[in-house]
């Protein structure tokens, strides 16, 4: 075995700054679990947060701006953002979707990469203990 290709094989199989860009991509490291994303790998953090709305827009936060997070079971989850405040409303917000993955959480610690509204449909037919997106104002 050559030394490249020695170097290659340690290289690939470990999390390392010499890694190949893009050859550990997302590739599935999201479980998409209907109102948000979640990423699985204990280490993973997203880097920037994005709010889908049932209309087609997007908006797209850095994580790093969010300078509070806040749960009121009556109005929802208040990220505030430079002086701006952006309000996820819905229910079961802080529900555990399985053990230790629930919305509130996972925004605290930079787990969730995006959030999406509910359409319609989804919104009537989900079990009342089931994480429903309703609005996302911004």
């Amino acid at each position: 075995m050559s030394d490249s290709a020695v170097l290659q094989r340690y290289v690939t199989g470990r999390e390392s700054r010499l890694a190949v860009p893009g050859e550990h991509g997302d590739g599935g490291a999201c479980d998409d679990l209907g109102p948000f994303g979640w990423l699985r790998g204990i280490r993973e953090r997203a880097v920037m947060l994005e709010l889908r709305r049932k209309d087609g827009s997007i908006l797209a936060i850095g994580y790093g701006w969010i300078e509070r997070v806040a749960f009121d079971p009556s109005e929802g989850i208040t990220l505030s953002i430079g002086g701006q405040k952006v309000r996820i409303k819905g229910r079961n917000l802080n529900a555990e979707l399985r053990p230790s993955v629930s919305l509130f959480e996972g925004i605290t610690r930079h787990r969730v990469p995006w959030i999406r509204e509910a359409d319609r449909s989804t919104a009537l037919t989900a079990g009342d203990n089931d994480t429903v997106i309703d609005a996302i104002e911004w």
